[in-house]
């Protein structure tokens, strides 16, 4: 199947919660398994789409959202489940589940929060990102596997081994003939930050995350994701690999994300 821009998403409606994943999810580890980055978008689309059904107007801003990632997920059909484990008028605490087959695949939780009017005080002390225009073109084709990597365009600049600065962005719809948040769409981006700047290539070592969480300072604002990306391989076998997010009014959050690095 061939798939232009204008058509091409990482998944397709089939009910009300479920989903199914399009070729352009193929896996960085293996083609045969997504990637799980559109699949983290996709879970904070739930959320937000819950909100709006559950508070209408009176919506809350996404603080924190914690994925585990339970297992590798097939290229087909997965379904989601929202539910509230605490409930409030300014501060709530959701929980979502995606399966796959009627497996858990990922349980992820998120703060949402009341927005407040804080600008006059806002600021950051965070270092800010180059501009895209000065970096130079960067693909992940060569390194790693899959369709899904080859949906983005970057730019980026090496600093050190395990350490670089970075833009991306997709033309790839999240759910084809959907309209997707900001938020959400940001969010499918966000687990690429684990290929940014590997300290081997998968030849050399496997370092998959087991988890990811993202911190939110604001709602994510145009096309492209800054990462600002430094990655740590410790002595037994665990590695990090953190990220300052940047967007076009600046320094935007942070994602942590925990790596189980298995040498060939």
């Amino acid at each position: 199947m061939t798939e232009t821009a204008e058509s091409a998403c990482y998944f397709e409606r089939e009910g009300e919660n479920a989903f199914r994943a399009t070729r352009m999810t193929e896996g960085a580890w293996n083609p045969a398994e997504q990637h799980i980055a559109p699949a983290l978008g996709l879970i904070a689309h739930a959320i937000d789409a819950d909100m709006a059904r559950r508070r209408g107007d009176d919506r809350l801003v996404l603080a924190r959202l914690s994925y585990d990632i339970l297992g590798v997920i097939p290229i087909g059909t997965v379904t989601l489940e929202v539910s509230v484990l605490r409930p409030g008028r300014t501060i709530e605490l959701v929980e979502a589940r995606l399966h796959y087959d009627g497996r858990p695949c990922v349980l992820a939780r998120a703060w949402l929060l009341k927005a407040y009017d804080t600008g006059a005080i806002a600021g950051s002390a965070l270092d800010p990102m180059p501009a895209r225009e000065s970096l130079s073109a960067h693909t992940f084709d060569g390194t790693w596997e899959g369709a899904c990597v080859r949906t983005l365009e970057g730019r980026r600049e090496q600093l050190a081994l395990g350490r670089a600065r970075g833009w991306l962005r997709t033309e790839v719809a999240l759910i084809g003939g959907e309209s997707v948040g900001q938020t959400a769409r940001m969010l499918g981006m966000v687990d690429f930050a684990n290929g940014m700047t590997p300290r081997c290539g998968p030849e050399t070592a496997l370092f998959p995350n087991v988890d990811l969480t993202v911190h939110l300072l604001r709602e994510p604002v145009g096309d492209w994701l800054g990462f600002d990306t430094a990655v740590s391989f410790g002595p037994v076998g665990i590695g990090l690999t953190h990220t300052i997010l940047h967007d076009a009014d600046g320094p935007l959050g942070s994602v942590a994300q925990s790596l189980t690095v298995r040498p060939r």
